[in-house]
């Protein structure tokens, strides 16, 4: 008797869980950003050496001249009076994104892309260039041999081909952090959590399963910003630390989004129609040419050979499509079946969206990229 009311219980508790309806949640850390915990980006001019004659051509590149001769000047190299002329050096510039608590001595990626007009910087390496931050100052110093990962040949003939980008590479950990940016993270009273899509339910939503775990210690501050506090007995981090793997089910506007170059559309799950006939047919009209040539008759002393320009034009309309009805409050799944019937294209499709938009039977916003 036993083992069959726990085989009940079981099957019980297994149709309740099937039953139960399934939400799309995620987790808090994956729709916010947390205030403070940034990136930062650096940049900074440099020169590589070591090409193979792809680089700048220095009568072009007064940059990379000039640049080329400080760096040999700051080695004790005097090259003022010599006359440079070398395609193994290019000036390029440096970028790299400073992660946030970031480390002095860590390791960051960089990117170089060329300046002037050098054909590749395959196989180049740069030389000690400083990134720098907006406020001016270095905080990372790059070296290294850039990596394009293109492919680019040449022949005698001039003839030339090409794979990826040969004038821009990487340097995979290429900077090293020199310098940390102070922030106390640990000691702040209060954090701000960003919404990547703004959203008045979704903000309330996650702060209320903050304070169902943790009473009074999240609050919505407007539909982008929930603000929240450790609870007591915790820190800001370790506060965090928990927050951030709670589930919550963001909710989203409606929203048609079309990128008419590529023919896409994309529509949110809230889209809705009301009441609306629809009908689409293609019109297609054919205009033939068929020259014919006039001639006079045999031995005739008038006229003369001419082409006779001949048009034949017919218009099709294609037949047999009535109107599909979509009723009010018809769902996503509805409006697309029925468009699907009416064996419309995407970019078809795209026109009868603006226009159900336009006589006010769509209930979403149409954004067009």
């Amino acid at each position: 008797m036993r083992k069959f009311l726990r085989l009940l219980a079981v099957s019980l508790a297994t149709l309740a869980v099937s039953a139960a309806p399934a939400f799309a949640k995620s987790r808090i850390k994956d729709i916010v950003d947390f205030e403070g915990v940034r990136d930062n980006q650096l940049v900074g001019y440099g020169i590589v050496v070591g090409l193979n004659g792809t680089g700048d051509a220095l009568r072009n590149a007064p940059m990379t001249q000039q640049s080329l001769e400080a760096m040999l000047e700051r080695l004790g190299v005097n090259t003022r009076n010599t006359n440079l002329n070398t395609t193994n050096v290019a000036a390029v510039m440096v970028t790299a994104k400073l992660p946030a608590f970031g480390a002095a001595g860590a390791h960051v990626d960089v990117n170089v892309s060329a300046m002037g007009d050098a054909k590749s910087l395959l196989g180049g390496t740069l030389l000690v260039t400083p990134l720098l931050g907006a406020d001016g100052q270095t905080y990372a110093v790059a070296q290294g041999t850039v990596q394009t990962g293109s492919i680019s040949a040449s022949g005698a003939s001039g003839s030339t081909v090409s794979k990826g980008v040969p004038t821009a590479g990487r340097i995979a950990g290429g900077a090293i952090i020199e310098r940390e940016i102070a922030f106390n993270f640990d000691a702040m009273q209060i954090l701000r959590m960003t919404l990547h899509n703004p959203d008045f339910t979704t903000a309330h939503r996650i702060a209320e399963v903050i304070n169902a775990r943790y009473p009074g210690t999240a609050f919505a501050e407007n539909p982008t910003i929930v603000a929240i506090r450790p609870a007591a007995g915790l820190d800001m981090m370790g506060f965090v630390t928990l927050v951030e793997n709670f589930a919550v089910e963001p909710d989203s506007p409606a929203k048609v989004v079309i990128d008419e170059v590529a023919g896409v559309i994309v529509m949110g799950e809230n889209v809705r129609v009301s009441t609306v006939a629809i009908q689409q047919g293609n019109l297609t009209i054919t205009v033939r040419e068929t020259p014919a040539v006039s001639q006079p008759p045999a031995f005739a002393r008038t006229g003369n050979t001419a082409v006779v320009p001949q048009s034949d034009i017919s218009v099709d309309e294609e037949k047999g499509k009535q109107f599909l009805t979509v009723r009010s409050g018809a769902s996503l799944a509805t409006l697309v079946s029925g468009l699907n019937a009416l064996g419309v294209t995407p970019r078809d499709m795209i026109s009868i969206l603006q226009t159900i938009k336009a006589a006010g039977a769509l209930q979403a916003d149409i954004e067009v990229l």
